[in-house]
């Protein structure tokens, strides 16, 4: 009989992994976040952003959430290269929404 707490565990990572890949706000381009140009991706995020109709904050906002999600959620198992590109990913989505 597994423990309470496994069973939570795990649900919680097939939640996590069910976010990013199935979104309901944001239709994301496949494997947008293990590709290496941080401009590339923060110009994907912003596309997918601006033409969704179920995200419920601004584009910026919505485009924003799901790259720091996916980088919490990856955590550990995120290499520090790719930690570094989605981190510089964040700062081309300020200069694609004019934020910076």
């Amino acid at each position: 009989m597994p423990h309470k707490s496994t069973a939570k565990k795990q649900s919680t990572r097939r939640w996590s992994g069910a976010v990013t890949k199935h979104s309901n706000a944001l239709d994301l381009d496949q494997d947008v976040f293990t590709w290496k140009d941080p401009h590339r991706i923060a110009a994907s995020l912003k596309h997918s952003a601006e033409h969704s109709h179920r995200r419920k904050g601004t584009p910026f906002q919505s485009a924003m959430s799901m790259l720091t999600f996916y980088i919490n959620r990856a955590g550990d198992n995120l290499s520090a290269s790719q930690r570094d590109v989605l981190e510089r990913a964040k700062g081309e989505l300020r200069k694609e929404f004019g934020k910076e």
